[in-house]
């Protein structure tokens, strides 16, 4: 059994793990993790920014340390959110199930694990790594997005694993994405209030998302 780290007073019982490339973390994050914190009465969520993504295949804009860094600026007011470095410590690409098994190790088996993923990227878990081990190792709070419905059956008829192992959850519909926020920075229009405000300072502070606006 593994150790579990120490992030505060005690150790935690029920963790969130919201992995993606957070490029940048913007306030739908944000809302997304806090609602998913309030409704299964989770002590941490760990936001893990990926190295590289599988399925993108496309390097992020802003550099590994640098979406980093705005990860940090963001949590800073809530003890609830914890930034996690584990995928840029390892050679990209960033597998889920890898991850979650670092955390298994690291936690222990008595805690339970949380996966936070959009309705959107829950249709794609069947093209994902070892996926019947992804579910294995954490329950999924799929959180439904705007115009992403969650077909439960198909879901479990693609990945049988997956029966009983996640909740449905309505999140707060905020229709924003990192894509939008760099195309909105690269043509010069406001990001306040989409992004918490020391991440817009540090983008601005560090010129990023001038150029290439759309990938991702």
């Amino acid at each position: 059994m593994g150790t579990a780290p120490v992030d505060g007073p005690a150790a935690p019982v029920r963790v969130g793990v919201y992995g993606g490339t957070f490029d940048p973390v913007h306030i739908g994050h944000l809302a997304i993790a806090e609602e998913v914190r309030w409704a299964l009465a989770l002590q941490q969520v760990r936001f893990v920014p990926a190295a590289l993504q599988p399925l993108k295949g496309v390097p992020p804009g802003a550099a590994p340390v640098q979406r980093l860094a705005m990860i940090r600026l963001a949590c800073a007011d809530n003890p609830a959110f914890v930034p996690d470095d584990l995928e840029l410590r390892r050679p990209p690409p960033s597998y889920t199930v890898e991850t979650l098994e670092h955390l298994r190790a690291r936690f222990g088996s008595g805690v339970e694990l949380w996966f936070i993923v959009g309705a959107d990227a829950a249709r794609e878990l069947p093209r994902w790594r070892r996926v019947a081990d992804l579910v294995t190792l954490a329950r999924l709070a799929i959180v439904e997005r705007p115009g992403h419905a969650f077909d439960p059956i198909a879901f479990e008829q693609a990945v049988p694993a997956g029966a009983g192992r996640y909740v449905l959850l309505q999140g707060p519909r905020l229709d924003l994405s990192s894509t939008e926020i760099r195309r909105r920075v690269a043509t010069r229009r406001p990001v306040r209030y989409l992004v918490p405000e020391a991440v817009r300072q540090y983008i601005a502070d560090q010129g990023l998302y001038h150029q290439d606006p759309a990938h991702g």
